[in-house]
């Protein structure tokens, strides 16, 4: 079973991107909030924690997750402070410099100034010891990832040019002048400093969690983006031009929802490339997800089976074509590689027999959106009878609308009314996320996972990302008086009361 669940168990988590935690600092990171939330799981009996991806983040790309230059990196926006001066590299009063008035929304304009700071008076307190043997471990063990995206970073900040636009020998890799940046540039030694800051704090907390009895439930984004050290490094395994250019980009077609698709814009692989290889990048990335995760949803599920290629030219999706991977071949080296498949894939939306078909046959299980239940069509698959037992039921995700949102601004009076003949009576704003977590927790799926605004019943103001729109995604911040067990012990007692905890 992929959720690694006893059989019989249910489970039950929330849903809290690290960065939405409490924080003085502006941006909640992997410090004490993140310990206190652990806590605060651990004692309402919950057994996951899902997070977003941990990648590094751009204000130039909408500060998604999903658009990051590295797949492999961690953002160093959740390097905790007052871990740092645990650790000896900053000072009790480096700490007042980074303090940020507390509010409901992260300025990353202020945040990545003030933390830049920070690590580089870390680095220079670093560097006037001796490195400690785990950091040379660190970069032996991470060399093969780290190397690159060092050397990128560090090229990417001197030129200010994505890597497509460097001069030809560093664009195509040429090892002498890529060599002798590296000597070079002390910037490369600084970024390594940096991830070995960010991943062995991360170490800390996924031990605590361990500790606590929490999973940590990751996600991996499907495409990787175009100014990344993950293309530049790995040209081959994508379909670009002799110049590094994409010839087709990544999206999806015109659905119900648009009617010019989505065009993504991310370059597409070259499966035939990745199959010659024996999907090798695909299975390093995804041994790294199993390192700092327990459960991973893998974003974009369908697209490991064929996926939706726009010439680069275009401005929409509507002029894409389905190009088919050699899935068979990926999923049995992933079976013999993963055997126990700790897995959730992302199958919202339009998906084909294909999909569904692959996933009952290796047992991956999907996910169940209560809040697109309501259309009145009893053969709707979101509705709480119909959440299979080897599925992850939500009441909603990072990219819809909180529930009390939902209700308030997105349905209507059909909708309404299909909600209210099935909970049994008429609700208002003040009380929907209880009832609609009260479904989702009663259902027959395994594992329940409930966004933390949905549990403290907060509206659309804290919605944190809108898939049509670049602007204003990725904000919201947790008000530290939240996290405590006041706010929360209503979601426990019906995660007690649907056999999911126990208090």
């Amino acid at each position: 079973m992929s959720l690694a669940l006893p059989k019989g168990e249910r489970a039950s988590g929330v849903l809290l991107h690290p960065t939405s935690l409490p924080s003085q600092y502006g941006i909640g990171d992997f410090g004490p909030q993140s310990r206190n939330l652990v806590d605060l799981l651990a004692e309402g009996g919950m057994k996951y924690w899902q997070v977003l991806p941990l990648n590094p983040t751009s204000p130039a790309c909408g500060n998604s997750p999903y658009l990051s230059s590295s797949g492999f990196a961690i953002s160093p926006l959740f390097i905790s402070p007052e871990i740092l001066v645990s650790w000896g590299l900053l000072d009790d009063c480096d700490l007042n410099a980074l303090m940020v008035p507390e509010a409901d929304r992260i300025n990353y304009g202020t945040v990545h100034s003030l933390k830049s700071k920070a690590l580089e008076k870390a680095y220079s307190n670093f560097k006037e010891n001796r490195h400690p043997p785990e950091y040379e471990e660190f970069c032996s063990r991470s060399a093969q990832w780290l190397d690159d995206y060092s050397l990128f970073a560090a090229l990417r900040e001197e030129s200010g040019m994505p890597w497509y636009l460097w001069p030809e020998d560093l664009r195509k890799r040429d090892t002498r002048a890529l060599e002798e940046k590296r000597r070079r540039l002390e910037r490369v030694d600084f970024v390594k400093f940096v991830q070995f800051i960010a991943y062995s704090q991360w170490s800390e907390l996924r031990g605590y969690c361990k500790k606590s009895g929490i999973r940590i439930f990751g996600d991996l984004p499907f495409y990787v983006s175009h100014d990344s050290a993950d293309v530049w490094a790995n040209q081959s395994l994508f379909k670009l031009d002799g110049l590094g250019k994409p010839l087709f980009v990544s999206g999806v077609p015109p659905d119900y929802f648009s009617e010019t698709g989505q065009l993504w814009g991310h370059p597409v692989y070259d499966w035939e490339k990745l199959r010659e290889t024996g999907f090798e990048w695909w299975m390093r990335r995804i041994e790294h997800e199993l390192e700092l995760f327990d459960l991973i949803r893998i974003d974009h599920f369908r697209g490991l089976l064929a996926y939706w290629e726009v010439p680069a030219s275009e401005n929409n999706a509507v002029n894409g074509r389905w190009v088919a991977t050699p899935s068979e071949e990926f999923f049995n080296i992933m079976k013999r590689q993963f055997p126990t498949l700790p897995f959730v894939a992302e199958d919202l939306g339009v998906i084909t027999h294909d999909v569904k078909a692959a996933m009952i046959r290796l047992g991956i299980p999907g996910m169940k959106v209560l809040i697109f239940a309501f259309d009145g069509d009893p053969r709707n698959p979101y509705l709480p009878e119909h959440h299979e037992e080897n599925s992850v039921s939500y009441t909603g995700t990072h990219d819809t609308n909180t529930v009390r949102g939902w209700f308030k601004e997105e349905t209507n009076q059909k909708i309404r009314a299909n909600l209210f003949r099935y909970i049994g009576r008429e609700v208002d704003e003040r009380d929907v996320s209880y009832h609609m977590v009260r479904l989702a927790m009663g259902s027959h799926s395994r594992l329940c996972i409930v966004p933390v605004q949905d549990v403290l019943n907060l509206g659309s103001e804290a919605r944190l990302n809108k898939p049509f729109s670049h602007l204003n995604n990725y904000l919201w911040k947790m008000h530290g008086h939240l996290l405590n067990k006041q706010h929360f012990s209503w979601f426990f007692r019906i995660a007690s009361d649907t056999g999911r905890a126990s208090l």
